[in-house]
């Protein structure tokens, strides 16, 4: 049976009503109200006012509801029982009021659910494309309208869940099919589920004595991850870490340790000066890296890219000489699979061979294209990654896991415990009666260090490999119909000439007012300016949200990546013409 999307769950619910579509929200949510337990759908269209604007209320439509809404007052246990509800009313209660306070679990539950209703119902609103992107504020306007000062007398529970609701409110929608504004966007619900479970187990991933199952999975997971980079077996190591700016720091700080492990002792003074190498237009986190480890951002050499924003290999190699011959010692490279801007993918092959010849440690930046190993289609971009001592692999980017989910890969086992444990006897005791190489927690420069693998493990559990390799691939296959559509149509100059490498299309509009001015010069000033007034205006009317930067001596383009699986054609379509409507007066 074909599906019709989302709305497709009141289908089997509103055949008996002949002027209702069974793939409306109206039907969806009186589908909602029968399935859901405890008057959820009931609430989740009422948060929503689907359909209330439409036409009158069905009689029979309302009895249920009503029916519905007296049997959640008479009970919270949603089960035969014979017990009464306190009812729903928050205002005379605080947090001293739920668990574990004595008798507080009625109020927990019904606090919870509530809060539940609220979630629910922006979820539902997030994919709805009629709604907002954003709900834009200014800040002095969010400060004065709203209350968001700490208090030395607790709030009750009425007053919490009002915050929720304003939280949400003046929130950003990323699971909106129209944002594209990040590298990180969309929202899976199996991903949010495990998050949900994530924090109500509330644990810490450094030993397996309080993370039994999460320590597995992520032993579990980090070596699938080696196997499909094709390290042999899936052997080395790895971990997950708070996004992909440490994973490249990790990488440094082991290539580092790797050519001079006295400086975890003894320090920098212990060691020349060193030397590492990233393309003019790799993530800002590898300076960031270098300044925090102590090496100093004047010891990053950035290489010249081409055209496409790949790194040129004849200039790496010719730098690393230039560094030798002035006493540096080269220790570490960063190849970069897919730019922030360009989504270049740096040739692998070609470095990895100039990294062998120096002796120097080859790391892989795949914190944006990474994930294109999961596809058979797209894997190419990425050969000689095997290569590579180290790769950064960021999940919550392409393959759309909830934030946080990144992960650096490393090829030499047990290279990160010795180069960050510091043999805490309260946590990690050597007289453990189960195998201590569970106890991964030494190995991070981290001791609290939140789970993040659930929300993979889990997706992956749900999706498959072939299920993620069908989610990236549309996403490319999206960005290519962008670049067909605006190439050549009236208004719009591509920065770089070609079909992406990666999803991101980057491009100029030029509003028919600068079109066609000679003075090359103003017209350069003046289109400096269109993509910060489009998308501020987009930000203003909520449609959608699109990225924009200068890069080099290029003045602001746009950058469109799409990462979104709720994005469809019609998406991109409307993106065009929404940058059209909005910019055609400047």
């Amino acid at each position: 049976m074909a599906s019709h999307g989302f709305w497709s769950f009141g289908a089997e619910n509103a055949g008996d009503n002949s002027n209702q579509s069974p793939n409306s929200p109206r039907a969806w949510c009186q589908a909602a109200a029968q399935k859901f337990t405890g008057g959820i759908g009931s609430k989740i269209c009422a948060l929503l006012n689907v359909g209330e604007a439409e036409k009158p209320a069905d009689p029979i439509a309302k009895q249920t509801e009503t029916e519905t809404e007296t049997e959640t007052e008479t009970c919270g246990c949603n089960k035969p029982c014979s017990c009464s509800k306190t009812g729903l009313g928050f205002s005379d209660l605080y947090s001293t009021d739920l668990l574990p306070a004595t008798n507080g679990d009625m109020k927990t539950m019904n606090f919870l659910q509530e809060v539940v209703d609220i979630l629910l119902a922006y979820i539902v609103e997030s994919f709805d494309r009629s709604t907002k992107v954003i709900d834009f504020h200014y800040p002095n306007e969010l400060l004065q309208t709203n209350n968001w000062e700490l208090s030395d007398e607790p709030a009750t529970l009425d007053e919490i869940l009002i915050s929720c609701r304003a939280t949400l409110k003046y929130a950003i929608k990323t699971a909106h099919p129209r944002y594209f504004n990040q590298l990180s966007t969309g929202l899976d619900m199996v991903g949010l589920a495990a998050d949900w479970l994530t924090s109500t187990a509330n644990t810490n991933m450094f030993t397996y004595e309080v993370a039994p199952v999460f320590v597995l999975l992520e032993y579990v997971t980090l070596k699938k991850m080696r196997e499909i980079i094709g390290w042999p077996d899936g052997r080395g190591d790895g971990i997950f870490s708070p996004g992909g700016a440490i994973s490249n720091m990790y990488a440094m700080l082991l290539a580092r340790f790797k050519m001079f492990p006295e400086v975890k002792e003894k320090g920098m003074s212990s060691v020349p000066r060193l030397a590492a190498f990233t393309s003019e237009h790799s993530h800002f986190s590898i300076k960031k890296g270098a300044a925090a480890l102590g090496i100093g951002t004047d010891s990053v050499i950035c290489i010249k890219v081409d055209e496409r924003g790949k790194m040129i290999p004849s200039d790496l190699e010719r730098r690393i000489m230039e560094a030798k011959q002035k006493g540096l010692v080269p220790f570490f490279v960063s190849a970069t699979a897919g730019t922030t801007v360009c989504g270049a993918f740096d040739p692998l092959i070609a470095i990895a061979d100039i990294c062998k010849k120096h002796n120097v440690w080859m790391h892989v930046d795949g914190a944006w294209g990474g994930s294109l190993l999961m596809s058979r289609k797209h894997r190419w971009k990425l050969n000689g990654v095997e290569r590579a001592n180290s790769v950064t692999w960021n999940p919550h980017k392409m393959m759309s896991v909830p934030l946080q989910c990144s992960a650096l890969l490393v090829r030499e086992e047990g290279l990160m415990q010795n180069c960050n444990q510091m043999h805490a006897c309260y946590l990690f005791q050597q007289d453990k009666h189960y195998d201590l190489s569970y106890d991964t927690g030494d190995k991070a420069l981290q001791c609290g260090r939140h789970v993040d693998i659930f929300k993979l493990w889990l997706m992956w559990r749900a999706k498959g490999t072939i299920g993620f390799e069908a989610q990236i691939d549309k996403c490319l296959e999206l960005s290519e119909y962008l670049y067909n559509k605006i190439k050549d149509r009236e208004g719009y100059e591509m920065v770089f000439n070609g079909k992406p490498q990666h999803t991101n299309v980057c491009f100029w509009y030029l509003p028919p007012g600068i079109r066609y001015l000679e003075d090359k010069e103003e017209k350069k000033k003046r289109l400096h300016k269109v993509a910060p007034v489009i998308k501020a205006r987009m930000m203003e009317y909520g449609t959608t949200m699109v990225s924009y930067q200068p890069q080099g001596d290029k003045v602001n383009f746009f950058r469109m990546v799409i990462s979104n699986p709720a994005a469809t054609f019609e998406d991109i379509d409307f993106l065009i013409e929404e940058i059209e409507r909005l910019g055609q007066d400047l």
